[in-house]
Order: C-alpha cells, then structure tokens, then sequence
C-alpha cells in the first residue's frame, strides 16, 4: 500500500525556491512523506541550478532546510550559500534522493529557445554524485505555472523543458509535474510560484508519485 511504501527510508530532497519557503513544499511535500513513514531531510535555494549543489555557489535570494516533523528554517538573506550534495549525501546517508529542480533552467522570457545542450551540462553534473553512489533518485519537473507575471513563464516553454528533462535525468526516475493539472489551472503569484493551497496539492502528487516509484524500475516516468 502506499502508506507503507517510504517507511523507514531516509529521503534526501533538493530543490530551487519551490523548496525554499516554508508555505511551499518545505512544508506541504515534507509533511506528506513523513506522515508516510519516511525520515526526511529538505534543503532548497532560490534560484538554484543542478551546478549551483555541485560548486556550493551563493545566490541572492534566500534557502530553507526541514527536518522529519521539525519547524522549517528559512533565511531570507542576500546571500546565501548552496548546499553540496556531495556532503548531504554523506551527512544523511540517504535510501532515495528527491531533486526538484527546472524552473531555473527553462531561460523564461529572457531565451528565444530551450537552451537545451546547457541544461543537459547542468543535469550531467549533478548525476556524477548520484551515480557514483548509486542512490535511487526521483527528479521533480516544473508544474504549468501562469503565463505572463514577473517569470515571464509560457506554457509552451515549460512543456518543451519538462518533455527534455524527462529524456535526460536517467538514472533518477523522472515525476512529470504537468500531468497533475491543465496549463493555468493553478493558480500562482507570480507566474511561476503557487499559492500555498496549490502547494498543498503539488506535494501530495509529488509524495504519491513519489511512493508508486518506490521499487520500480529506474526507467518509469510518472
């Protein structure tokens, strides 16, 4: 059953600033996999890349990390330091890795096309680790989001990302986020950031895709 499919695993989730806030998945994805018995440890940077976990790089926007049923901590300073996954993977010593990132990588509004060959670079980075320790992965693509607003994100671009990031994140096992909804049918702030009740929603998705891989072939797409 799928209550019992994470228990007891350690999950080590990673992701931009859909992790980063304590009204976002910190609180709603978290809740959802601990409730189902897993041991779970989030860290999430704003405006995160995949290299931004391998070069421990500083953004301007502010990062949160959770963990199990513990408070969010989240600081909101200019500057802050990314995480490596190199050392949350040793610090944790993790049964699945969740990695949520793509809204980042998708150039909205500032692109003319995918910037496909970079973002493949980024993803090859953060594979290395993950593959050189052989920890089962799950890697999160973007949802919808609203056209327009302050991220300048189009339906058409996201679909092109999610469609690419699905073909090249093996060996994780690749949750498509756009199956969870219709193109505007969450309704966001900005663009590309939900409201804290469409979080709610994402992270159940998420943490039942989540428990449905568990166990099955690393090639599955949801």
């Amino acid at each position: 059953m799928i209550q019992s499919a994470l228990a007891g695993l350690v999950v080590l989730i990673i992701g931009d600033s859909h992790i980063a806030n304590k009204d976002f998945l910190l609180s709603s994805l978290q809740d959802d996999l601990v409730n189902r018995g897993a041991i779970v440890h989030s860290y999430g940077v704003c405006g995160s890349q995949p290299i931004d976990w391998i070069k421990q790089t500083e953004l301007p926007c502010g990062r949160g990390e959770r963990h199990n049923a513990d408070a969010p901590i989240v600081d909101k300073s200019p500057k802050v330091k990314t995480w490596s996954l190199e050392s949350l993977i040793e610090k944790h010593h993790p049964n699945l890795l969740v990695v949520e990132l793509g809204d980042n990588m998708g150039g909205y509004g500032v692109l003319p096309a995918l910037p496909k060959d970079w973002i493949a670079s980024e993803v090859q980075q953060m594979l290395k680790p993950i593959e050189a320790h052989k920890l089962p992965c799950v890697w999160v693509g973007p949802p919808w989001g609203s056209e327009g607003g302050a991220s300048n994100k189009t339906f058409a671009r996201v679909q092109d990302l999610s469609a690419y990031l699905s073909q090249i994140v093996y060996p994780c096992r690749y949750v498509d986020s756009l199956r969870f909804s219709q193109p505007g049918q969450w309704a966001t702030f900005d663009g590309e950031h939900l409201t804290p009740d469409i979080y709610r929603i994402w992270g159940a998705d998420i943490a039942n895709a989540t428990a449905r891989l568990s166990g099955q072939d690393r090639k599955s797409v949801v």
